[in-house]
C-alpha cells in the first residue's frame, strides 16, 4: 500500500450539505476552506462526528489566524517562518496586541469566506495529512507503535487490535459483544471506504471507549482514558452556513498573552509528540486540544484495501478546571476543593432532558455557583465589541455521546442532539432588576414545578389504577416534556430586549397552562369506570375518595396556586 494516496488536504473526505441544492457532498479540506461560505454545514454520519470535525477544522483555522492576518502577513509582533508558518521566536508579551487577531475575526466575518492563506499553510503540512504517507495522519508507523508498546503488544503477534465496526461510532461492537442492531449486515461491519474511514478515526480519538486495553509503555501506571469530546457535556454554535459556524467557534482573541498553537501534526515527529503526553500536562493551546490523540493507531491494509487497526492508549490529562476547553458545560467537582469544577457530563439518567431545562449551565446566572461555558464567553466578548449585533440570534447546539456509564468498556449508547435559539442581547441582558438570564431561570423552575404537579397528577391516576404509580407518571412526564419542547424553544427565540418582560412571562405562562390542561383531559376523557369510581386512601389521616376527577381538581388548584394568572 507504499504507492497509495489518500489526502485530506485534495481528496474529498468532508461530508457537507450544498446550500443551493441542499443535497450532500464530499470535499476536501481544500474545496472547504474555499467555499465553506456555500455549505449549509457537516453532515457526517452522527452529529458528534460532526462536531470532532468541526474542532479538527478549528484547529486548522486557529493555528492559521493566530499567527497571520487575512493577508497572510505575519503580526508586526511575531516572527513566522514564511513557508511553514510555525512560529519562529516568541512573542515578547509587552508587544503583543489582541487587538490585531480582533481585527482579523472582524476581516474575515465581514468579508464572508476565509483567505488565501489557510490553503497555502495546508499545502505545505500536506505530507502530513495523507493516510498513507510516511508520517500517516492520525496514526504512527509499525516500528513506531512497536516502540511504544510491550512486547506481547508488537504488530507482529496481531494484538492489541480494534475492529472498524467498533471505530464506527453507529455500531460500536467489539468481536466479543455482537450489536444486532446495526445499520450494517455482519458481512460489512467492517467494509470501509477511505473518506469514511477518516471521519470515523477523528471522531473515534474524541469518543474513545475503553474497551481496548493496549497501553504505550509508561514509567507511571494509567487507566486506559476515553476520549477528550467523551468526557464533556459539549456545547457550541450554529450559524447559517458553516462558513458562520467555523466563525462562531473560531476563539482568537481572548488571552492577555499569545499562546503559540501545536496542533499534533506540527510535532516533528511522534517520539515528542508521546513523550508531551506522558507529562499529562493539559494544553494551553486550543489546537493542541482539539487534536489530542487518546490513542496510538497503526494501520495495516490487506489486499482489499481494508485496514486492520492497532491501538494503544495514551495518557490523558484531567478534565478537572480544564478551562481552557470553551465547548463545554461545568458543574461544581463535589471532591474537589472549593471553586473546582469538572464538565457536567451527560449520563444515561439524563438523556430526556432537553437543553432549555438546564438554562442556567448556559449562561453564568450566579457567579459564585457556576463557571459559564467558554464558548458564550466568547460570543460575549464578540457582542460587547459590537463584532456581533445584538439582535442577532444565536443557536447554541449540543451533540453528545452518551456511554453506558460501565467503568470497564464506556460504549456508547446513544447520541444526543439539541439547540436553543436566543437573541444575543437577550443571553447576554446587564439589566440589573430585570435581566433576561435571570427572568428565564426563574420561569423555567416554574415550568419545571408545574411539571413535578403534573407528574403528581399522573401519579395519583397510576394508584387509581393500581400500577407502579412512579414509573407510569415518569412516562408520562417524558411526554409532557416533549410536548413543552418546541413552545418553549420558540418562546425563548422570540424575546428581545424592547419586550413588557412581565407581559413575555405571562404569555409562556399562559401556553404552559393550556398544555397541561390539555394533557391532562386525555386522561378524563379516555377514564375507565375503575378511574370514575376511585379509591378510598388518606390524607391527614382521614379516609377520602380519590378519583379521576379529585386528582384533577388537585392539579387545577396546583397550577392556580403555582402560575400567576
Amino acid at each position: 500500500m507504499s504507492d497509495k494516496v489518500f489526502n485530506l488536504v485534495t481528496d474529498p473526505w468532508i461530508k457537507v450539505i450544498d446550500k443551493t441544492t441542499n443535497q450532500d457532498k464530499k470535499v476536501s479540506l481544500t474545496e472547504l476552506f474555499e467555499n465553506a461560505q456555500h455549505y449549509r454545514r457537516l453532515a457526517g454520519e452522527m452529529q458528534s462526528q460532526d462536531l470532532a470535525v468541526l474542532r479538527f477544522l478549528l484547529a486548522i483555522l486557529t493555528t492559521v489566524y493566530s499567527r497571520v492576518d487575512v493577508g497572510g502577513e505575519e503580526y508586526e509582533w511575531l516572527e513566522i517562518d514564511t513557508e511553514t508558518l510555525k512560529v519562529i521566536n516568541l512573542v515578547d508579551e509587552d508587544d503583543y496586541d489582541q487587538k490585531d487577531l480582533q481585527k482579523t475575526w472582524q476581516q474575515l466575518f465581514q468579508q464572508g469566506h476565509f483567505s488565501r492563506i489557510v490553503i497555502q499553510y495546508l499545502k505545505q503540512h500536506q505530507k502530513r495529512f495523507d493516510l498513507f504517507g510516511e508520517q500517516p495522519f492520525y496514526q504512527v508507523t509499525a516500528d513506531e507503535y512497536d516502540a511504544v508498546v510491550s512486547e506481547k503488544k508488537k504488530v507482529a503477534t496481531g494484538a492489541g487490535t480494534v475492529s472498524v465496526k467498533q471505530i464506527n461510532r453507529l455500531i460500536s461492537e467489539s468481536n466479543n459483544t455482537p450489536d444486532i442492531f446495526t445499520p450494517k449486515t455482519d458481512n460489512q461491519k467492517n467494509q470501509v471506504s477511505l473518506d469514511e474511514l477518516v471521519r470515523w478515526l477523528i471522531m473515534y480519538q474524541n469518543f474513545t471507549g475503553v474497551t481496548d486495553k493496549t497501553k504505550v509503555d509508561t514509567n507511571e501506571k494509567f487507566s486506559t482514558p476515553s476520549g477528550w469530546l467523551y468526557k464533556l457535556n459539549p456545547v457550541f454554535a450554529n450559524g447559517f452556513t458553516l462558513f458562520e459556524t467555523l466563525m462562531l467557534n473560531l476563539v482568537l482573541f481572548t488571552k492577555k498573552e499569545y499562546v503559540i498553537q501545536k496542533p499534533v501534526w506540527e510535532y516533528k515527529n511522534f517520539q515528542d509528540y508521546v513523550a508531551n503526553r506522558k507529562k499529562v500536562i493539559l494544553p494551553d493551546d486550543l489546537a493542541s486540544l482539539y487534536t489530542a490523540w487518546s490513542r496510538v493507531l497503526h494501520i495495516e491494509w490487506d489486499e482489499q484495501n481494508q485496514p486492520t487497526i492497532f491501538s494503544a492508549g495514551l495518557p490523558m490529562f484531567s478534565n478537572k478546571n480544564a478551562f481552557i476547553e470553551p465547548m463545554t458545560t461545568w458543574k461544581k467537582d463535589s471532591q474537589g476543593g472549593e471553586g473546582d469544577h469538572k464538565p457536567a457530563v451527560k449520563s444515561t439518567r439524563s438523556l430526556g432532558i432537553a437543553m432549555w431545562r438546564n438554562f442556567g449551565q448556559y449562561v453564568n446566572i450566579d457567579k459564585s455557583k457556576s463557571h459559564e461555558p467558554g464558548i458564550v464567553s466568547w460570543l460575549h466578548t464578540l457582542e460587547k465589541t459590537g463584532l456581533l449585533a445584538p439582535n442577532k440570534r444565536l443557536n447554541l447546539a449540543t451533540a453528545v455521546l452518551v456511554s453506558d456509564g460501565n467503568a470497564t468498556s464506556q460504549t456508547p449508547v446513544a447520541e444526543i442532539a439539541d439547540d436553543l435559539v436566543i437573541k444575543a442581547e437577550v443571553l447576554f441582558d446587564s439589566k440589573e432588576t430585570q435581566r433576561w438570564p435571570e427572568r428565564i431561570e426563574n420561569i423555567i423552575e416554574l415550568t419545571q414545578q408545574v411539571g413535578r404537579d403534573y407528574w403528581q397528577f399522573v401519579a395519583s391516576v397510576g394508584q387509581i389504577r393500581n400500577l407502579d404509580s412512579r414509573q407510569f407518571a415518569s412516562e408520562y412526564s417524558t411526554k409532557f416534556y416533549d410536548r413543552l419542547n418546541e413552545p418553549f424553544k420558540q418562546w425563548l427565540a422570540g424575546l428581545s430586549n424592547d419586550d413588557n418582560r412581565d407581559e413575555k412571562e405571562l404569555e409562556w405562562q399562559r401556553t404552559l397552562r393550556k398544555i397541561v390542561l390539555r394533557s391532562a383531559e386525555e386522561f378524563m376523557n379516555s377514564s375507565t369506570s375503575r378511574d370514575i369510581r376511585g379509591i378510598t386512601t388518606t390524607r391527614k389521616n382521614k379516609p377520602i375518595i380519590q378519583n379521576i376527577f379529585t386528582v384533577n381538581n388537585d392539579l387545577r388548584y396546583n397550577l392556580k396556586r403555582h402560575l400567576n394568572l
